[in-house]
């Protein structure tokens, strides 16, 4: 294929796309024009007049909004079908111009992030989660399903900048007697060629038959996408959730999609590919963000991480509860028809424990705690009073000393406040009286000596766990006084307003808040899933009891040491729900020179990993530098500089968590194209140009320290360095 034809065809497709972004301007000016005339509309104050203005303006800013994330690359995509019966619905073609040279009665669509029609409405661009875009993804040579050319469209902005062809069916141009133009090696492998950038490209013009079943598989139920490296997990994940709120708005946008990912860096990484398939109100959330005002990045040591991870910390957090509040008072004292009554330290802990055994939630049982020290004080009054209890309890229930007291040996506990006990080694000693050894005790009490205002990610899930055994207090409402006994509810009187279904669906403030820690998710994205302790599961859990889920994930990149654990929560997480896996064998992201290399090491520790098959060689072998341990600084920064000349996109220097301050500090301030992260923060990364520091100290730091290591091995679209101080961790 000469270039002549290739700047030919690129300029058939500009044509296209130059009518495509003239109709994308004309909707445009009619939605701002809507917008106008709906705050025209408010001149006339009358109540009609203001819910027409509201529905105008609300439907024009919606339309405005996804006309304008749909600009970059809007048009990215084109299949040329079999010549069959006509369509009535598609556009004229030009048998004049190559762009439209498809087989006599053969459909030409074109692809793309937004569905438009022209005036006359025939379609010029189909979304690409449309049935009819399906063939697109899904064809291939052996079975085109209709396809005779698939082309991918490249574009920046309005400007088509080159085009790439797969020829699918050739019998169908033998049968037509005509040629059509097919330009390129194949989309794929172009695509791959192509530089990242800090933020994920999206693959929606490149995504394979085997990841779009995945994408389009059914809504309900459990959706497991699994494979290893560079084989599109996330892309896909990604794709899905958008074709999901494509194909039933009204419910995913309604009651909402949360994804989560293991790092802020990972989020940061793809939350702008959601809104360049069309979708922006999807809820993405770091592990350590979960938890309504409390974010956290710090990383426990692994072995830290693992204890907090596991699901013995449940009935660790149960006994901590039981615990006596810091600043409790010991001791009470009332004066009551001239006698005088106590309460020592032993009679108020043995209240406690009686009411920790009756009660579920403290947070809600304090009308509970106020009857049981009353019943108490009655236990203790003088023998031969003539007292009337009912007299004694509600005139007890209305003394500020009394109140007092109460609030504060039975408070209403904030569950980060709680997980800041536990830097007393005491606390920590007793809640894990049966599991933990000294030195785990001293571990543990010395990384929550920072708490509340110092939480790590593995912290986040145990406040969660907390919140939920503290459970929520009692509404506030009216306080009744006289009258009351000891066997009155003293929660007050609840009393609501009142509003109907529609009101609370069309109020704007009502739809786009929700409640703190919301639990009714339609559909829950979980990535990086082999990473996900079985704390972290029971969290994800509360979010989405009633949802359908997508869950990403490769064993063998696990960091977690009982995957088998984590494995049984994450099942019991969804229980009930039917799953449907996806298995996923191709890897697009590594050079088959790195992943070779990478394959070799982890088997070391994972000799059945899930290996797939990477699809392209570049020459570039991987790179393996010894240097000693005091010309560190000088290598890392040789070896970047070497790595910006070779690349044309970002670079990643992965090294041990103890170590990435340290490396950080060599490079600052750091290049826009180059990113310090450790091991755990690579997990879901990708990078041109990658240099691994120290990969004997990112082995040795945890007991899944090589399944870590392959997760940075495997972070390189082109080009990998590794930096060591000896051969030992290559000959190991």
């Amino acid at each position: 294929m000469s270039e002549v034809t290739r700047q030919t065809e690129i300029a058939a497709e500009q044509r296209h796309v130059d009518v495509v972004y003239a109709r994308l301007e004309s909707m445009r000016a009619e939605a701002e024009r809507m917008q106008r005339e709906g705050f025209r509309m408010a001149r006339a104050r009358t109540p009609g007049s203001l819910v027409e203005r509201d529905a105008m303006v609300y439907h024009a800013a919606q339309r405005l909004r996804a006309l304008d994330a749909e600009y970059e690359g809007l048009v990215f995509g084109r299949i040329d079908l079999r010549a069959g019966p006509a369509n009535p619905d598609a556009p004229p073609t030009n048998p004049a111009d190559p762009a439209d040279a498809a087989p006599p009665t053969g459909e030409t669509r074109h692809i793309g992030r937004l569905g438009l029609r022209d005036r006359d409405y025939h379609p010029l661009v189909i979304d690409w989660r449309a049935p009819g875009a399906a063939p697109f993804y899904q064809a291939t040579a052996e079975q085109p399903q209709g396809v005779v050319r698939r082309r991918v469209i490249r574009c920046r902005g309005a400007t088509v900048l080159d085009v790439e062809d797969d020829l699918l069916d050739v019998d169908a141009l033998d049968e037509a007697g005509s040629a059509v133009a097919v330009v390129g090696d194949g989309a794929l492998l172009a695509t791959l060629a192509r530089a990242k950038t800090e933020r994920m490209r999206d693959i929606v013009s490149t995504i394979q038959r085997e990841q779009d079943e995945a994408i389009r598989a059914p809504a309900s139920g459990v959706t497991l996408i699994e494979g290893g490296p560079g084989t599109g997990k996330t892309a896909v994940a990604l794709h899905r959730a958008a074709h999901l709120l494509y194909r039933d708005r009204r419910r995913y946008e309604g009651a909402g999609v949360l994804l989560v990912g293991p790092s802020p860096v990972f989020m940061s990484y793809v939350e702008r590919v959601l809104p360049s398939l069309g979708e922006d109100t999807a809820e993405l959330r770091s592990l350590g963000a979960m938890v309504d005002g409390i974010t956290s990045d710090r990383l426990d040591p692994p072995k830290l991480a693992a204890i907090k991870g596991s699901l013995r910390m449940r009935r660790f957090l149960q006994r901590l509860l039981r615990q006596e509040p810091p600043g409790a008072p010991t001791s009470l004292r009332i004066v009551y028809g001239g006698q005088v009554l106590r309460l020592g330290a032993a009679d108020l802990d043995r209240v406690r424990r009686q009411l920790h055994q009756r009660v579920q939630h403290p947070n809600a049982s304090g009308p509970e705690a106020r009857r049981a020290l009353v019943q108490a004080l009655w236990a203790v009054r003088p023998p031969g009073v003539t007292w009337s209890t009912k007299t004694f309890a509600a005139e007890l229930y209305d003394r500020d000393e009394f109140e007092r007291f109460a609030h504060a040996w039975w408070p209403l506990l904030a569950p980060a406040d709680v997980i800041g006990w536990l830097g007393d080694v005491e606390r920590v000693r007793d809640a894990g009286r049966d599991w933990l050894s000294n030195p785990d005790v001293a571990a543990l009490a010395e990384s929550w000596q920072g708490a509340p205002a110092d939480l790590s990610v593995a912290d986040i899930a145990l406040v969660d766990e907390v919140r939920v055994l503290l459970g929520a207090p009692p509404r506030p409402g009216r306080r009744r006084t006289r009258g009351r006994s000891m066997g009155i509810d003293f929660a007050g009187d609840d009393i609501r307003e009142l509003s109907t279904v529609t009101d609370r669906y069309y109020s704007a403030p009502e739809r786009a808040s929700r409640p703190d820690n919301y639990d009714g998710y339609a559909h829950v994205l979980v990535d990086e899933a082999q990473d996900v302790s079985p704390m972290q599961w029971r969290m994800l859990g509360r979010r989405g009891g009633q949802a359908s889920w997508t869950i990403v994930g490769d064993a063998a990149q696990s960091a977690w040491p009982e995957p088998e654990e984590a494995r049984r929560a994450q099942l019991e997480t969804v229980r009930g729900k039917q799953i449907r896996r996806f298995h996923l064998t191709t890897n697009y992201r590594n050079s088959a020179e790195i992943f070779e290399f990478a394959a070799q090491v982890v088997r070391r520790s994972v000799p059945d990993a899930d290996l797939p098959v990477a699809v392209r060689r570049t020459g570039a072998v991987p790179e393996h530098r010894i240097v000693p341990a005091s010309d560190f600084e000088a290598a890392v920064r040789s070896a970047v500089a070497e790595l910006a000349e070779a690349v044309e996109g970002t670079i990643g220097v992965i090294t041990a968590a103890a170590r990435r301050s340290e490396v950080a500090g060599w490079l600052a301030p750091l290049d826009g194209r180059v990113q310090v992260v450790d091991g755990m923060r690579a997990k879901g990364m990708e990078y041109d140009g990658v240099l691994l520091v120290g990969p004997d100290e990112i082995a040795a730091e945890s007991a899944a320290g090589i399944r870590v290591l392959y997760v940075g091995l495997t972070r390189a679209t082109h080009r990998l360095v590794t930096l060591a101080d000896s051969k030992a961790w290559l000959d190991d």
